[in-house]
């Protein structure tokens, strides 16, 4: 019997779904994932095969994505990263990508043709994206798909941020885009998971299952008191994080970016105009 299945995290459709779903969801076909990886500096996940379908969320650079399908110019697949499940362009997809070895620290960086910052940039890769580094030349790392980027901006993979707070006060002012996730525009859990991986904590995508599986539940009343840095403030549809026990940092549909705001204001005027009251506080 076909189980009713978060369909964002559940690569089923009732054509075709994962051979892991074989047992727990109906389909007409099951397949085994292709990995790949993503070579684009970053890739819409789109709920619908088509350029305008609703933006869902982004994969970055070096990615890796489990393909279940593959169609007219579309990939559908679930992101490794955090269960994600949507449709990718095809030619930002590779089989034989190498995996990264390094990911960009820094909020934004240029990828150019040779170890010359005068030479016009190939591309732009986003503050998480990874990169397999293949040798050095000069200030530059060489990648594999023989593309230079500057070392300063580049950490080994498996080096971390030791305060998930101050990346996302990078991020300041940069415009709000729903299911982004780049420094050119983010929403508000797009927001929140690029912080914590950069950290080293992985997380779910979106505000509810970020509310429903990530830290520890913290008591809270109208003062708002007790709260700390880090706390994740939570409202139906919506998350902020505290850069300090009164001040909420979030990308918002309010001012269309990043903002740094006092938290009992955001609260009013949240409850008031928008996402109704506070529904959690949950700390790591």
């Amino acid at each position: 019997m076909s189980l009713i299945l978060d369909r964002r995290v559940t690569p089923a459709r009732p054509d075709l779904a994962a051979s892991s779903l074989r047992d727990r969801v109906e389909a007409r076909a099951f397949a085994d994932p292709v990995p790949m990886r993503v070579v684009a500096p970053s890739a819409p996940l789109r709920r619908e095969p088509r350029p305008d379908a609703p933006l869902d969320t982004e994969a970055l650079a070096g990615e890796a994505v489990d393909v279940y399908e593959q169609h007219e110019g579309w990939a559908w697949g679930q992101l490794k990263s955090d269960g994600y499940v949507g449709y990718l362009p095809d030619d930002a997809l590779r089989g034989d990508a190498p995996a990264p070895t390094h990911r960009l620290a820094a909020l934004r960086s240029f990828v150019y043709p040779g170890p010359s910052m005068k030479l016009p940039p190939l591309a732009a890769l986003s503050l998480g994206a990874g990169v397999a580094v293949s040798g050095e030349a000069g200030e530059f790392a060489v990648l594999a798909d023989g593309g230079h980027v500057w070392r300063g901006h580049l950490v080994e993979a498996g080096m971390f941020e030791p305060d998930f707070v101050a990346v996302a006060e990078r991020f300041l002012h940069v415009p709000y885009l729903w299911g982004g996730k780049t420094s050119l525009g983010l929403d508000c859990s797009g927001l929140t998971q690029l912080a914590l991986a950069a950290a080293g904590v992985a997380s779910p995508r979106d505000s509810d299952m970020l509310e429903a599986g990530i830290g520890q539940p913290v008591a809270f009343d109208d003062g708002l008191d007790g709260l700390r840095r880090g706390d994740l403030v939570f409202w139906k549809g919506h998350v902020g994080i505290l850069a300090d026990p009164d001040t909420l940092l979030h990308a918002t549909a309010f001012t269309m970016s990043v903002v740094r705001e006092p938290l009992r204001a955001a609260r009013d005027r949240i409850l008031a105009r928008s996402f109704g009251a506070i529904t959690a506080i949950r700390r790591l």
